[in-house]
């Protein structure tokens, strides 16, 4: 493929290298950084609705609240991935980290006084949401397509600053209202500085022609990006919809006490957090098609399992395990996957809206299951409808989607 107008040609090489795994660090580092800036207002909600912090709020304000930040993050990549597109990692990750300063900040220091100056707040800090858009990009044109996959893995093992700010948000708000703003303030602070400073945009980097509107249009009408936008809102939305719901089913599931099941959470979200690199590597190894196969058959088996409750010692907790592994190594291998079937210039583009519909994906399984609970008092249908989710997106795995890329491949021999 040429390069466009204005770039440079650079010989293709088969091993990355040393600039590019700084690179890849980097932006590793600041997606992490910002998810947990992002992240902030979900483990504080249930506290201040029981200490009273922002007077009579329900259950649905606090849903409200949590989910402000996270819809504006998943949406926003789809205007981010595509300036990235245009203007390169190296620009994009300081401006969205400083920017996600300024909200922080002014819910660590005012924005507290009320429900309605959090949910206004809340909404400019999904910008932090949108560093992920940045970094598939960003990370794709430093490596060689036989080492994309486990590079965006590694990057995407980013997501686990959301943990970061589940285990250390509510201890430091306990010291001190202020500190874990100021913390995160700061963090955000010293990564924009030393991105500007040591990021630089990989050489040769495709510079794609239009306007933003007419980019996003164009991706928008591409269908492998509907394709793998459904496949990422199965796994990455899985992952989401478990790490946010999973304490509440385990609570009234299996009758365990918060603490308990908040720690079997986190094993959850580490367990899938250390299979999203495993996913890439595997998709460079073997093909993302056979890796994708092999997860969701993970999925539908383990979520067939556990709509039936077993035991949660040790079976439930097998199943579990398991659809977190391969909910974590297919979020890896779908954006293998879009490395190798999406011209360069458009992977930006693309990411944002394949990671806009993945953030969203985790938002409807939770109010789902919270319905079908409440119909039935069981959550048994929920799972099993997760479990033919799973089937649908293997079903166009194996036929639509892999003829898809096998075409490409056919294109670029």
């Amino acid at each position: 493929m040429s390069a466009s107008p204005g770039t440079t040609e650079h010989k293709p090489t088969t091993t990355a290298s040393r600039t590019a795994w700084t690179m890849l660090i980097m932006a590793t580092i600041g997606f992490a950084v910002n998810f947990w800036a992002w992240a902030l207002l979900s483990p504080l909600g249930p506290l201040w609705r029981e200490e009273g912090t922002l007077g009579d709020i329900t259950e649905g304000d606090v849903a409200l609240l949590v989910a402000v930040p996270v819809i504006v993050g998943s949406l926003g990549r789809i205007p981010v991935g595509g300036l990235t597109d245009k203007y390169g990692g190296r620009v994009m990750f300081p401006i969205v980290s400083l920017a996600t300063i300024v909200p922080v900040l002014v819910i660590g220091f005012g924005g507290q006084s009320s429900l309605t100056a959090l949910l206004i707040t809340g909404f400019f800090l999904g910008i932090g949401g949108t560093a992920f858009a940045i970094g598939v990009p960003f990370v794709n044109a430093w490596f060689p397509p036989s080492q994309r996959g486990l590079a965006i893995g590694i990057f995407g093992a980013g997501m686990g600053g959301t943990a970061i700010s589940a285990l250390t948000t509510v201890p430091l708000y306990e010291a001190s209202e202020t500190l874990p703003f100021l913390l995160t303030a700061v963090g955000l602070a010293v990564f924009a500085v030393a991105a500007w400073f040591i990021m630089r945009d990989a050489p040769g980097r495709t510079v794609p022609p239009g306007s933003l509107v007419s980019r996003v249009v164009a991706n928008s009408k591409l269908s492998i990006t509907w394709l793998l936008a459904f496949l990422y809102a199965v796994a990455f939305g899985g992952y989401v919809a478990f790490s946010v719901y999973l304490p509440s089913y385990l609570k009234i599931t299996y009758d365990l006490d918060p603490g308990d099941a908040s720690n079997r959470m986190a094993g959850f979200v580490v367990v899938a957090v250390i299979f999203r690199p495993i996913g890439g590597w595997l998709a460079d190894k073997f093909g993302a098609i056979y890796v994708l196969a092999a997860c969701f058959v993970a999925v539908a088996i383990g979520a067939t399992i556990a709509s039936f409750t077993p035991i949660l010692e040790h079976v439930g907790t097998f199943a579990f395990l398991g659809m977190a592994a391969a909910l974590g190594a297919g979020s890896g291998a779908t954006f293998a996957l879009i490395a190798k079937v999406t011209e360069p210039a458009r992977v930006g583009g693309v990411t944002g809206i394949v990671g806009a519909c993945g953030g969203l994906g985790g938002f409807l399984p939770p109010l789902l299951m919270g319905y079908i609970y409440g119909r039935t008092d069981s959550y048994a249908l929920g799972l099993l409808l997760l479990a033919a989710t799973a089937l649908v997106a293997l079903a166009l795995t194996i036929t639509v989607i892999r003829r898809k890329a096998e075409e490409q491949a056919a294109l670029e021999a």
